[in-house]
């Protein structure tokens, strides 16, 4: 059965592009004009993937967001004609996968949506090798049953933080490197999607740690990638 992706976004030329690009690769795509009406559909329906543009009419791209990633850790693309780093920061920050600055190659979205679906399927066929469970500092994950606990409570992770945290804690107190993590999650290299991309989910994730005040940290290896270490708070 073909993959769902939803696409939000009130250019109905950039609908079409997108639309006739991703269902020639394959894939099932329903395009709505406006925030309400794709969280709507997602009520009765869940996609696979979810593209959201951020201006538009009513209810924005990043709020709509925000809805979505309550009740779903379902894959979000955002994409925006605004390429500030705030901006930027913003969108990873409430919880999208990725982000897109208009105008954009249709083909390097299609690049980005079957990355996100190959990292979501190699992880998940992986299961059953994975350990137990990893532990550092006040965090354990359970790969198999893909749940994070925080100080023995629930710890809401996307995805792709949570394949993060298990690719880190596999290479114990060894850093990764931007390429590598690229390879390993996005099953992309950097001539295809951009390093800031594995940047702007580590800020997410970093806040996240700091807003529940948690022992591990993500260190910067300047000119190299990130590891994880745990020590007072964060």
């Amino acid at each position: 059965m073909p993959k769902l992706i939803y696409v939000a976004d009130d250019e109905k030329n950039i609908c079409f592009l997108i639309e006739n690009f991703l269902e020639k690769e394959g894939y099932e795509v329903e395009c709505f004009g406006d925030g309400e009406s794709l969280l709507d559909a997602f009520q009765k329906k869940a996609p696979d993937l979810c593209i959201l543009d951020i201006m538009m009419p009513g209810m924005d791209g990043l709020t709509v967001c925000t809805q979505i990633r309550k009740t779903s850790h379902v894959p979000i693309i955002i994409v925006s004609a605004k390429d500030s780093p705030l901006d930027r920061i913003t969108g990873i920050t409430l919880g999208s996968d990725d982000y897109m600055v208009k105008p954009f190659l249709p083909l390097e979205l299609v690049t980005r949506v079957k990355a996100l679906f190959r990292r979501v399927d190699t992880f998940s066929g992986q299961e059953e090798e994975t350990k137990e469970s990893y532990e550092i500092g006040d965090i354990k994950l359970y790969p198999k049953r893909r749940a994070a606990k925080l100080k023995d409570e629930d710890f809401a992770l996307t995805p792709l933080e949570f394949d993060f945290l298990c690719h880190m804690l596999e290479r114990q107190e060894h850093a990764a490197s931007r390429d590598d993590l690229l390879k390993s999650l996005w099953k992309v290299d950097s001539r295809e999607v951009d390093t800031r991309a594995v940047d702007d989910m580590v800020k997410r994730l970093r806040k996240k740690l700091k807003d529940q005040k948690s022992t591990v940290k993500i260190e910067t290896v300047w000119g190299y990638g990130f590891r994880l270490t745990s020590g007072g708070e964060a």
